[in-house]
């Protein structure tokens, strides 16, 4: 069955058009693959964002990073930060499966080149992480080198959202995380370009969930304490991540501007970014490809004062993706036996 996903209940976050699958495969050529990894122990897994259909590593694509808050143990950024570059798929995953993912990237980017005659001697895969322990045994490392072929293998234009692959076992101001996406539209000049976010999201306190604008997450407490539930998060810690996507054409610098209004996207939703919370944003554009064989580079890029529009739709984009993340998800015991809830579950009560 279909899940329901934050428009479904009616809430429309921000006022932009959004894309057809309202995700961030709306940007031509990226693809998504998730495995989850869920049994008595674990609940965790592996998402795969793929940027294209070539090889990432021959045609690199114009990239960048932004980390607004460091708690985190991501790989990978500071190439992106010095070279403005990306060349592998994008993969989160939880806290200490960080190595392990990293290996599944290095092995399927060395295969792949190994087929086409290309030379790999060095290789920079991008990886990041949200703390699922309080759902997973992350001690297991449970998440392998298949898991990340199999992800890559299955990756597609629609995916699921919720508590899937790397966002099994997240949990979301008190409630259950997960993966969540959302698009918008951005016309420029009279053409049509596209932004999409997806994000693994693990943060928030329960008290400082906004919902439309209005706070609720002191309503969810009081529903929740009423029932003697005492599973919610009285402190902003946790992390989220955040990819974004686009086909505009912009440089390194102007996407990292970008993508630091995803950041908005996010206090939107309620947060302050805690100390304990790790809020880092990756983000490629498929326009401005750096081809082999080009010693003088020239490139088309927006005008600076025309960049409001992307500024819009990346922080629209982003609250819409963590409310999908947290409608998506499921209900789920942690290992102390709480019991994280849908926010869907309290929708119906707090609107």
């Amino acid at each position: 069955m279909e899940k329901k996903r934050i428009r479904d209940y009616g809430i429309l976050p921000g006022r932009m058009a959004a894309g057809k699958r309202n995700k961030i495969t709306d940007v031509p050529g990226v693809k998504v693959g998730q495995v989850t990894v869920r049994d008595q122990e674990h609940k965790t897994g592996v998402t795969v964002i793929l940027p294209g259909e070539d090889n990432p590593f021959v045609n690199k694509y114009t990239a960048a990073c932004y980390v607004h808050n460091g708690f985190g143990k991501s790989a990978g950024l500071v190439q992106v930060e010095e070279l403005g570059t990306l060349e592998t798929p994008i993969a989160l995953t939880n806290t200490l499966n960080v190595g392990l993912v990293w290996d599944g990237i290095v092995q399927y980017m060395i295969d792949r080149c190994s087929r086409e005659g290309v030379t790999v001697t060095s290789i920079n895969p991008v990886v990041g992480e949200c703390n699922d322990s309080g759902l997973s045994r992350i001690q297991s490392r449970a998440v392998k080198q298949h898991h990340v072929l199999e992800a890559i293998q299955a990756a597609g234009e629609d995916f699921e959202e919720g508590d899937v692959g790397a966002g099994t076992g997240t949990v979301c101001y008190g409630l259950k995380g997960g993966i969540g996406s959302a698009s918008r539209i951005v016309a420029i000049d009279g053409q049509q370009y596209t932004i999409g976010v997806l994000v693994q999201s693990n943060f928030g306190s329960t008290i400082d969930l906004v919902l439309n604008g209005k706070p609720v997450g002191e309503k969810i407490l009081k529903i929740k304490e009423a029932r003697n539930d005492m599973a919610v998060s009285r402190e902003d810690k946790g992390s989220i991540m955040t990819v974004l996507a686009t086909d505009l054409p912009v440089d390194s610098r102007q996407l990292r501007r970008i993508l630091r209004r995803t950041a908005v996207g996010i206090a939107r939703t309620g947060a302050y970014t805690g100390h304990g919370s790790g809020e880092v944003m990756i983000g490629f554009t498929t326009a401005n490809r750096i081809m082999p064989g080009e010693n003088i580079l020239t490139r088309t890029v927006i005008k600076e004062d025309l960049i409001n529009q992307a500024f819009q739709a990346a922080a629209e984009a982003s609250c819409e993706a963590i409310l999908n993340s947290m409608v998506c998800a499921e209900a789920a015991s942690g290992l102390n036996g709480d019991l994280y809830y849908s926010l869907a579950e309290f929708l119906p009560e707090i609107l």
